[in-house]
């Protein structure tokens, strides 16, 4: 086997994932912040920043969960029965959101049950997404390529907990994307917000940092040992460091770095993350080596994708630059 066409289709992967997380992490969180205003014309402010973006979001989870199950059947076929209920969780939360995104602005005046649909599908589907993750974080139990587990093996303190910090740190991104697309009271309560959220996704990230490696010797042999320490020490500074940025943009008249600087803390957190798994798909027994595919199947899927993804990403940049600018209270997508 090539050794290089795995290492390439991971990192495919997990850009695409991470583009995920990003991009419909901002959309989620700004669900997530619905129930802290009551007023009428602000909620419809806060959907119309969105309302133009949040289906292309989608895409790359699309891609993300493709790519796993062409490039990587054999961690598909483990991961999926091991994962069922969360994952199958967030994806009926996903459709129950996308069903009140649309049907609340033909259902006015009587919309209020799908002003709840919206922030319960987006909040859930957040925090499945977090269990997902911190399900794979702490390994999956595996017997001759098979999964050896129960169903509820992902239910575990650690795995909740990552929920509830997936759902905090997505609704940071929608509280400094509203910093960045909006103005007037919505603008002003979300940089209020957004210190908030940024104290306590900070704390998560910190409490993740702590217990991985106290749970998981290999983890914790990745970073401190003192020849990886001497490599990774930028990685936690740069958190920090980006944390204060948020804070200190938040303080004056900034509207887009605050936002910015969000995105880089996720990044951070998810190549972190990568480095404590890599080489492991499915932790800590299965290897992107082990789970690959035939080179041909690979190469095969690779011709689509070089084709694919670049109209992916003109369309993604097409649909932001066309709505560009403040989105204003008496103004909207719909």
């Amino acid at each position: 086997m090539e050794w290089y066409l795995p290492v390439i289709w991971a990192g495919l992967i997990g850009t695409a994932v991470m583009l995920y997380v990003v991009l419909d992490g901002f959309d989620l969180g700004i669900a997530i912040l619905f129930p802290t205003t009551a007023d009428e014309s602000e909620r419809d402010q806060m959907m119309n920043s969105v309302a133009p973006f949040w289906d292309g979001n989608e895409t790359w989870l699309v891609l993300g969960g493709a790519g796993l199950w062409v490039a990587f059947p054999l961690a598909y076929s483990v991961i999926m029965p091991a994962l069922y209920l969360p994952v199958t969780l967030m994806l009926l939360s996903l459709i129950f959101r996308g069903v009140a995104f649309e049907f609340r602005w033909v259902a006015k005046p009587k919309h209020r049950i799908w002003d709840l649909a919206f922030w319960l599908g987006s909040t859930t589907a957040a925090f499945s997404q977090g269990v997902i993750l911190g399900g794979l974080i702490q390994g999956v139990k595996v017997v001759d390529n098979q999964f050896a587990g129960g169903p509820f093996d992902w239910l575990t303190p650690f795995s909740l907990m990552c929920g509830a910090g997936v759902v905090v740190g997505y609704a940071l991104l929608g509280a400094t994307w509203l910093v960045f697309k909006t103005e007037g009271a919505v603008a002003d309560r979300a940089r209020r917000q957004a210190k908030t959220l940024l104290l306590c996704l900070l704390a998560f990230a910190a409490l993740v940092s702590l217990w991985t490696p106290y749970a998981h010797p290999r983890i914790a042999e990745r970073w401190f040992t003192p020849s990886n320490l001497l490599l990774l020490w930028p990685f936690p500074v740069l958190t920090a460091f980006c944390g204060y940025m948020v804070w200190k943009r938040l303080h004056g008249n900034h509207e887009f770095t605050p936002f910015a600087f969000t995105i880089a803390i996720f990044l951070l957190c998810f190549l972190g993350l990568a480095i404590s798994n890599y080489p492991y798909l499915v932790p800590p027994g299965l290897t992107i080596w082990d789970t690959a595919a035939a080179p041909s199947s690979h190469i095969f899927v690779l011709i689509g994708v070089s084709f694919l993804l670049p109209m992916i990403l003109f369309y993604t940049a097409f649909v932001y630059w066309t709505f560009r600018g403040k989105v204003k209270a008496d103004s909207g997508y719909h």
